[in-house]
């Protein structure tokens, strides 16, 4: 195990250390951002299996300097046991489109489906995650430019449990695969965060991640550090 997560560092630091992209021609390009991305997010857990929850998030871009998006999300998490579970959602965004001749906030909806496993080995919580998206534009027709843009995404994860510390690391790698023909792996992610989590006020979590285009002429490496918090309710049981 310790010379697995020895080989992941090195691939991680090789991958990203090396700051430029080269075109076709030879030259090397840098295409870098820094985005803020922060969100608040309520959860109502029905029983240990079932659960209800709803987020709000905003995303800044441009060196942190202009609105990327903001949207809400509402989403239903079913756990079969305590390895397994499938999750759906809806998203309605909000996206600040400032290319072209017409530019503003355009309307776009998203869902997605999960499917999740996770186990535990000593100290470590490993998960895995399948994902499947589907988002449009709203207000316009397929003959006026709106096409469905479908994702299928993969994303691994793990944990390591401290004893007596409630920052434990949390460290996930998940890659992106647009559904259509000849179409490639076109977008990686790292992201090292922690949660810490208090039983009376909620969870506040903070998260640097690096997000790299895998396809195009000039791959963009964007740098992502976010804040969340979310506060969780639970059912009462009926009193007999």
């Amino acid at each position: 195990m310790i010379k697995l997560l020895k080989y992941a560092c090195i691939a991680f630091a090789t991958f990203f250390l090396v700051p430029e992209s080269m075109a076709q021609t030879g030259t090397y390009y840098t295409v870098r951002d820094l985005e803020m991305w922060s969100s608040v997010g309520l959860k109502y857990k029905f029983d240990k299996k079932l659960s209800l929850s709803f987020e709000q998030q905003l995303r800044l871009r441009d060196d942190v300097s202009n609105v990327d998006i903001y949207f809400s999300e509402l989403g239903l998490n079913y756990k079969f046991n305590k390895q397994l579970s499938f999750g759906l959602a809806g998203r309605f965004i909000r996206d600040n489109d400032d290319v072209g001749k017409i530019q503003g906030y355009e309307n776009h909806f998203r869902w997605n489906a999960d499917l999740g496993y996770q186990h535990k080995v000593s100290y470590f919580d490993f998960s895995y995650r399948f994902r499947y998206q589907s988002k449009n534009e709203l207000g316009i027709s397929e003959l006026e430019g709106d096409l469905l843009t479908n994702v299928v995404r993969f994303k691994y994860g793990v944990d390591y449990n401290f004893k007596k510390w409630k920052f434990d690391p949390e460290f996930s790698t998940e890659i992106f695969r647009e559904i259509q023909p000849d179409s490639e792996f076109d977008k990686i992610r790292f992201t090292l965060g922690t949660t810490y989590k208090t039983k009376n006020i909620g969870d506040f979590g903070a998260f640097y991640r690096m997000e790299k285009e895998l396809t195009g002429l000039y791959p963009k490496t964007t740098n992502i550090v976010g804040l969340k918090y979310r506060y969780t309710l639970k059912r009462k049981k009926d009193e007999k």
